[in-house]
């Protein structure tokens, strides 16, 4: 156990590593996210008043965009030179592979989140952070079901050609049920009431989503990575 968490952190800091040398896909996801935001932000706000209820699904569209434009780029890098190649030939456990990335990719889209979230709240004059122990584990585990499956669909498709058009394609349907949860229990968050139980409700189902997210990816990882 030791040595597969060795791995996975060895495989999330060379990743951080690069990315805090170039930035770039950093600064491309974050630029995306709050273009998106100030999109939707002339098309839903009125008068200085924003449409009502508008803010819980903004923010998680907002996500689940720049979540897919960072998954497109997971193992990019890896293409190059046959990193990936040299990866999988270590003598190590191959999901410890696939959860180093899923390490890498949650810290980056929580910085994100770190911007987009107040953002949201400022643009949309939304109480995001009126609950913020149940505002961030609701993002922390949604952002975990999300990343868990594209980073698997994101290994999968590292050898076919059209991968950027096929990710979504492939990711957004089985992640509907965690952008859903994730959409209503930030309403609930957001009424003028705080509906505390029923953003209970819905991460718990985010946690249930996750354990099985999760456990479905490290169980197939190898044998897709392997053909």
């Amino acid at each position: 156990m030791k040595r597969f968490l060795r791995v996975a952190l060895l495989i999330m800091r060379k990743d951080l590593t690069v990315e805090a040398r170039s930035r770039e896909l950093l600064l491309t996801t974050l630029f995306f996210a709050v273009s998106a935001v100030l999109v939707f932000a002339f098309g839903f706000v009125r008068d200085g008043r924003p449409v009502e209820n508008a803010a819980a699904g903004i923010l998680w569209i907002a996500i689940a965009f720049a979540g897919t434009l960072a998954l497109g780029r997971t193992f990019e890098r890896e293409r190059y030179h046959d990193v990936l190649h040299a990866l999988l030939l270590a003598p190590v456990d191959r999901p410890a592979i696939y959860v180093g990335k899923l390490l890498g990719i949650l810290v980056l889209l929580g910085t994100v989140e770190i911007v987009v979230v107040p953002l949201v709240a400022l643009l949309f004059q939304a109480p995001l952070l009126r609950q913020p122990l149940l505002i961030v584990t609701l993002l922390a585990f949604g952002t975990v079901g999300f990343a868990a499956v594209g980073t698997l669909f994101a290994a999968m498709l590292i050898r076919a050609r059209s991968r950027d058009v096929l990710l979504p394609v492939l990711l957004y349907p089985l992640t509907i049920p965690v952008i859903i949860a994730g959409v209503r229990g930030t309403a609930a968050l957001l009424q003028p009431e705080a509906d505390i139980a029923m953003a209970r409700a819905w991460i718990g189902m985010l946690g249930f989503f996750d354990v099985v997210f999760i456990t479905l990816s490290l169980w197939t990882f190898e044998p897709v990575m392997t053909e």
